[in-house]
């Protein structure tokens, strides 16, 4: 079955593979993480605040990232961002921004409107008790947030976020569409280069199956550890 293939051409693309297909990926879903992380927290905030026009804005946000495919998004974003780097620069002609800075612009984005929903539900899961013990301390609200709710949340929402963080290191494979060589996207080259479709891609494949099923292993461990701790 296997006698036409030819599987030495992943051992010779290993270097070109991990070095920078993997290394981009890993990069991309880092960053998107902890800026997705940081924004979705005070989209968050926002959208449980008792402001109408922030908890209004907030949730039109989510609501509107959430409604749109990723592979949109990148797209309006790379070809947007040009436009709205002339108008904030007030420069004569559009802002080259680049497909890099514009994957990570979109990434943390789109991103951030997941997490912010992830930590609203993990801030609304803390008792009211714990909050008003801390205002009756002589607490301010921010010191609330900071001390009391937002550290037990972030505990109690670990496994989900690690599992956003699952599909999005997934989701990496989408900027194939800005010709960025990614993990996926640098098989795709080689698979085309060599006339080795099948070898490269089922690599790939394995490839990602063995990350998403480890860290998947490690969220379930982990998500047993903290229930326990409750």
């Amino acid at each position: 079955m296997f006698s036409d293939f030819d599987f030495n051409v992943i051992w010779r693309s290993l270097p070109y593979l991990f070095e920078q297909g993997m290394t981009f990926t890993l990069t991309l879903t880092a960053i998107a993480t902890v800026g997705g992380l940081i924004l979705g927290t005070l989209v968050a905030l926002m959208r449980l605040s008792s402001n109408v026009a922030l908890s209004t804005f907030a949730a039109s946000y989510v609501n509107l990232m959430r409604s749109l495919p990723l592979v949109l998004v990148i797209f309006l974003f790379y070809f947007l961002m040009p436009y709205i780097g002339q108008w904030i620069l007030r420069a004569d002609q559009p802002v080259q921004v680049g497909a890099y800075t514009s994957t990570i612009v979109t990434f943390t984005l789109f991103e951030a409107a997941y997490f912010s929903e992830i930590m609203r539900a993990g801030i609304q899961s803390i008792p009211r008790g714990q909050v008003m013990a801390g205002y009756a301390i002589g607490l301010n609200y921010r010191e609330v947030m900071r001390h009391v709710v937002l550290p037990q949340a972030f505990r109690n929402m670990l496994p989900v976020i690690f599992t956003q963080t699952i599909v999005l290191f997934q989701d990496t494979s989408l900027v194939y569409v800005l010709s960025i060589t990614d993990f996926l996207g640098a098989a795709s080259k080689v698979a085309q280069r060599d006339g080795r479709l099948t070898e490269m891609y089922l690599f790939a494949a394995v490839v990602y199956f063995a990350i998403c099923f480890t860290a998947s292993f490690f969220v379930k461990r982990l998500q047993k550890r903290i229930s326990i701790i409750r």
